[in-house]
């Protein structure tokens, strides 16, 4: 196969992705034929999701690898119909294209709770998901990575092997129904047996087929623990992120931009910096400098070194002033009551709590950094994104470039969490080298650069009202108010405005599985620009924890254990709810009496179509709290690969435990006081607790994995804190409220 920037840049439309009675390359009835992007040179696609050339198969994933095991779970749809032998594979992520549109982000456009949803509902949500492609949206995110794929890659692995099979029942003189496949070979009757690779070019040409995909029972890939496809070359060290790219005559860079969010520069002096042994530039970005030099250390040091005129950010000052000016967002009319049951006025609230949780940073383990080469008129980028095709026109505009002249190559995510569908890196990267033309430019943040110039999840406040009559929930009356991230982030990427209720800022409460009768969710949008974006879980990550915890207190206040009254309230409304809770029940021994120094908390939530139970175990170590084990159980419908959704469950639990102890972003003349991870820590490996995780398969619609672990284990944390010390907290971090083993 030749150099994936030659796919990149070149389009093949004739036959490889016909449209056969309109369904493109299978799937989805799109009228329109969609352009296939792959040119292998060598060898041949057949769709664009599959190379065959002489060193074997080639699966291309639309989808950022960061960790999370995409890779290896969408590969694995193609392998599994088009009988590829998973040891000799390769994956490749495939270029900034059309073809690899993600439908399922519409799945949430219409404003009901996923777990009520009619089937004429999710109908709808396909058909808006068609429109995607016209929008040309290649995005990893929103835990839609493998529902989006399911049938899509499943029928380009299916229609590759039959037409492979049409060639070879052409040469062999019989019918394509008599051959069987294996491994990359079409095998005849009599044993004789076909490598794809003799094949592949003159099955190109072949018409897409009409092909009905396999049961289940038939799988021999999927359904089941396979060895990850980009574990060898991490274990090994080969595999390659943004910044371990060698080129010819490399220099490296860091930027230091503007520290006061919303603030300017007004002048610098370089010359302290280019004092300093190995800094060659110092380049002026407007809102900041890049330096470059002889390697990242001098990079930084010289960074440093530059004297800068900043001018100040117009922000409120400090953190209590931001949260005052969100609370102001209550004294305004709602942007939405995503749900609005019964008559809540008309209940006597028992019950009054405000809750509030602080800006988070993404703090991925790979800081922001990109590599970039302007050579004769042509900008190649390596930049680790969620959105390739957003990245590409950002590049396309900092250099100055048409978009057919920019290469932009996705390789491994050191973490990206929502944080690298941000293009604000490959702008600097794109521009510096445009500014440099013919050098090879490796840019890295430093971790404080990272840190400080964040796109948050944002702070936010709710203020819930309740009451309880026979131990039972008669009344959830819940205000949420913060900075909108739909409307931040979606501005950022399409430079449009967006009105209307915003389903995102109430997600994680509104839609929650429970019967009460009065039952009322009211977002209110707080007008305060801190930058923000899209963080693991979006607004179900503060919305559980609001939700969650708010529900504790009406069972402890109706006298009932807490997960036998979420069960009472839940079992009307979901089946599929209530089995992860008696799940989770069940796992975690939550019936067995604790010693005192022992107590449970339990929290349960929807997101991104999976319910998802929690119970945090904590315990007493002389005067500190540990937290000991854990405990998770989820339904994602279908499940592909349970090794990867156990790890995905894990991770998010792990993440959203770490948030809630210790995660918190405070600001100082509209400057982050963290900077690093001594100020802004998460789990360790000695604190991290013992974690349980039981996989259930009951759910009809698949749902995601890589988020639905996080919104749960805030508030289950906090339940057991509750449960263990009598003190009920309402505000994150919990490290300022009691005295964990951090």
């Amino acid at each position: 196969m030749s150099r994936l920037g030659k796919i990149t840049r070149r389009s093949l439309l004739a036959g490889v992705v016909a449209v056969a009675g309109g369904a493109a390359f299978g799937v989805y009835q799109i009228r329109k034929p969609v352009a296939n992007p792959l040119d292998p040179g060598a060898g041949a696609t057949l769709n664009p999701y599959v190379i065959i050339d002489q060193q074997g198969i080639a699966i291309i994933v639309p989808r950022a690898e960061m960790g999370q095991g995409v890779h290896t779970t969408l590969a694995a749809l193609v392998a599994e119909e088009l009988d590829a032998d998973w040891t000799t594979i390769r994956v490749l992520h495939g270029p900034p294209a059309a073809a690899y549109y993600n439908a399922a982000l519409a799945h949430g456009a219409l404003p009901v709770a996923d777990y009520r949803m009619r089937d004429w509902q999710r109908s709808l949500t396909a058909g808006i998901g068609a429109a995607t492609k016209l929008l040309g949206l290649q995005v990893t995110g929103g835990s839609t990575s493998t529902v989006d794929a399911y049938e899509r890659m499943r029928l380009a692995g299916a229609t590759a092997r039959e037409m492979l099979k049409s060639v070879a029942a052409e040469r062999l003189g019989i019918s394509a129904a008599t051959l069987n496949t294996r491994d990359g070979r079409v095998i005849a009757p009599d044993g004789q047996e076909i490598d794809y690779r003799d094949l592949a070019e003159a099955a190109a040409t072949r018409a897409v087929p009409r092909v009905a995909l396999r049961p289940p029972a038939e799988w021999r890939l999927l359904g089941r623990s396979l060895p990850r496809s980009d574990m060898q070359a991490k274990v090994t060290g080969q595999a390659q992120y943004s910044t371990d790219i060698v080129l010819p005559g490399l220099k490296f860079a860091t930027v230091r931009m503007v520290p006061y969010l919303g603030g300017g520069m007004a002048g610098f002096n370089a010359a302290p910096a280019l004092a300093l042994p190995g800094v060659e530039q110092v380049l002026d970005l407007g809102t900041g400098i890049a330096v470059i030099a002889r390697n990242t250390f001098a990079a930084i040091k010289g960074a440093e070194a530059v004297e800068i005129d900043w001018t100040p950010s117009d922000l409120p000052p400090d953190t209590a002033a931001m949260f005052d000016q969100i609370a102001r967002a209550f004294d305004e009319a709602p942007n939405s009551r995503m749900r609005d049951q019964g008559k809540p006025d008309d209940i006597t609230g028992q019950l009054d709590a405000e809750y509030s949780v602080p800006f988070l940073a993404h703090a991925t383990m790979e800081p922001m950094g990109a590599t970039a080469w302007l050579q004769d008129g042509h900008l190649t980028l390596w930049v680790g994104n969620q959105a390739p095709r957003e990245h590409l026109k950002v590049a396309a505009a900092a250099a100055g470039l048409a978009e057919d002249a920019v290469t932009l190559h996705t390789p491994f995510l050191g973490g990206g969490f929502g944080r690298r569908v941000e293009t604000d890196v490959t702008w600097q990267a794109a521009r510096i080298a445009s500014l440099v033309p013919g050098t090879p430019i490796r840019l890295t943040w430093s971790r404080e650069e990272d840190m400080r110039h964040d796109f948050y999840r944002p702070a936010a406040i709710a203020r819930m009202r309740g009451a309880v009559e026979d131990g039972r929930a008669t009344l959830f009356d819940a205000q949420i108010a913060a900075p909108s991230v739909t409307r931040a982030a979606i501005g950022r990427l399409t430079g449009r405005a967006l009105g209307g209720p915003d389903k995102g800022h109430v997600e994680g409460a509104f839609d929650q599985p429970y019967a009460i009768p009065n039952y009322r969710v009211a977002g209110h949008l707080a007008d305060l620009d801190v930058p923000i974006g899209f963080w693991r879980a979006v607004g179900n990550s503060f919305n559980g924890f609001f939700h969650e915890s708010f529900i504790d207190e009406l069972a402890h206040a109706a006298g009932r254990d807490p997960l036998a009254f979420r069960l009472d309230h839940v079992g009307p409304e979901s089946p599929v709810a209530a089995g992860v809770l008696e799940a989770v029940r069940a796992v975690s021994d939550w019936d067995t009496p604790l010693p005192e120094t022992t107590a449970r908390g339990v929290a349960m939530t929807w997101s991104f179509g999976t319910p998802t139970a929690v119970v945090i175990e904590l315990k007493r170590e002389a005067r500190q709290i540990r937290i000991a084990r854990a405990f998770i159980a989820c339904d994602p419908g279908r499940v592909l690969d349970p090794a990867i959704v156990r790890s995905q469950m894990e991770s998010g639990l792990i993440y959203g435990l770490s948030a809630a102890l210790s995660g918190e972003i405070t600001f100082t003349d509209g400057r982050a006081d963290q900077g690093n991870f001594p100020e802004y820590d998460g789990l360790r490996m000695f604190n991290t607790p013992r974690i349980e995780v039981a996989i259930l398969q009951n759910n009809p619609h698949m749902g995601g994995v890589g988020e639905p672990g996080t919104p749960p284990a805030m508030p289950a944390l906090a339940n057991a804190l509750f449960a263990l010390t009598g003190q009920r907290v309402r505000s994150l971090p919990l490290i300022h409220h009691a005295d964990f083993i951090l």
